[in-house]
């Protein structure tokens, strides 16, 4: 589903990230990155998220590489096989919960009524009404969690996707995240600080300057 290939990222002060990183995450793979802040989790999903672009290697999706897609094509294959949870919600201010979530939906040409089915998942039945505005910072995280899963994506990228929520919630949260991933036969990557959610992933990565490798017994704390 995914491949890295001697991906190397510097930031704009000229300290090296990643360094000639290579990886696959195989269709169905669900795998936790855990890893001391500053090792470059965040920078990694968003190299895979196309939200930025690495210094050299390549991306490939579907053994397709990223890098020969023209804009528009990486557009198309994002918003139909990648769903995105990152820290900063990206949730649509002027628009209500149900169109935030129905959003991606309504771009691949889908109909909207998952949208529903999707809020109510996230413990946000009965706010499909409100605006992002009328929410706290963990029921704007959940409507992003419903946004990233309602089209059933085939790459799902979710970095700290609990990190505004109470333990309740948040264990609520990381079972859907498991059944919606499995249900669809999805590859999926959480980026997480947290060792409770990262054993709800099938392994747990440690990401080092010496690049990705299984943690020792499966488990970092």
């Amino acid at each position: 589903m995914l491949e890295l290939r001697e991906v190397s990222k510097s930031y704009s002060n000229g300290r090296r990230v990643l360094s000639a990183l290579s990886y696959t995450l195989r269709e169905g793979e669900y795998v936790a990155i855990m890893g001391e802040s500053g090792v470059g989790k965040s920078t990694l999903l968003n190299l895979i998220a196309g939200l930025d672009s690495q210094d050299s290697g390549e991306i490939l999706i579907d053994g397709v590489a990223m890098s020969s897609q023209g804009d528009d094509a990486a557009t198309r294959l994002r918003r139909q096989k990648f769903g995105f949870i990152f820290q900063a919600f990206h949730v649509l201010p002027h628009l209500t919960l149900l169109q935030n979530v129905a959003l991606p939906l309504l771009l691949n040409g889908m109909g909207s009524e998952p949208a529903q089915r999707m809020l109510d998942a996230v413990g946000l039945h009965g706010r499909e009404r409100d605006f992002p505005r009328q929410l706290s910072g963990g029921e704007l995280q959940r409507v992003a969690i419903a946004r990233a899963l309602v089209h059933r994506p085939k790459l799902l990228l979710a970095d700290e996707p609990t990190g505004n929520l109470d333990p309740d919630t948040a264990q609520g949260i990381l079972s859907l995240l498991r059944e919606e991933i499995k249900a669809n036969g999805a590859s999926a990557i959480l980026v997480t600080h947290s060792h409770a959610a990262a054993v709800t992933a099938d392994r747990i990565l440690l990401l080092t300057k010496d690049g990705l490798q299984a943690a020792p017994d499966g488990h970092f704390a």
